[in-house]
């Protein structure tokens, strides 16, 4: 499928879809696996980033909670570090100490932007739900079920697509389960990367 060009998504929209042009193959690999699984996506392409899950609201007219973040963290093993995947609400923080509680892996940390390229094959900011070369352990963050819609990276940070929840979860075959910081009423939600774990600690 191409990109999606044409209208915004909503009236709040900041960046236009770009023309439809031939897939980039880290789009395709995103594609091709939701199509594996019966589920057709239809991918938003930009002229400028969303690497942000600010800027990726702004660029669909959604709000901050309705996009993905997927923040990669490690496991330290034997034959090397482990990946998790975590889906997270835009407003939301990982609480490390939950994640590990959840997981089980109580030396669980933050992947570095190196790590979480090698280990997904994708680019921070960019990181999709779906879409990598081996298997990933996923955790959803409980928050994105209070939305019809979520919007996740597709593989580069000029690329997103809509979901269910309940599709998401199914693709990216993820357990559902609390990892989010407890914020207290009123705080205002930190800037986060909407495709992956960045280097200066958002999370």
């Amino acid at each position: 499928m191409l990109p999606r060009s044409g209208r915004r998504h909503g009236a709040d929209a900041r960046l236009r879809p770009v023309p439809e042009t031939a897939l980039h193959p880290s789009i395709q690999r995103v594609i091709d696996a939701a199509a594996r699984k019966g589920v057709t996506l239809e991918v938003t392409t930009f002229d400028e980033s969303t690497h942000t899950a600010e800027e990726a609201a702004a660029a669909v007219g959604a709000e901050l909670g309705q996009i993905v973040k997927s923040l990669v963290f490690v496991i330290p093993a034997r034959e090397g570090p482990l990946p998790l995947l975590c889906l997270v609400a835009g407003h939301n923080r990982v609480d490390v100490a939950r994640l590990a509680a959840v997981s089980q892996a109580p030396d669980i940390r933050r992947a570095t932007a190196r790590e979480a390229h090698d280990l997904t094959g994708f680019a921070i900011g960019g990181i999709p739900p779906i879409g990598f070369e081996r298997p990933i352990q996923a955790i959803m963050d409980p928050d994105l079920g209070r939305y019809p819609v979520v919007w996740a990276a597709a593989g580069l940070s000029t690329a997103v697509f809509p979901v269910p929840p309940g599709t998401l979860r199914i693709l990216a075959e993820a357990t559902v389960a609390p990892i989010a910081e407890d914020r207290a009423a009123g705080t205002p939600a930190p800037a986060a990367v909407a495709g992956g774990e960045a280097g200066r600690g958002a999370s």
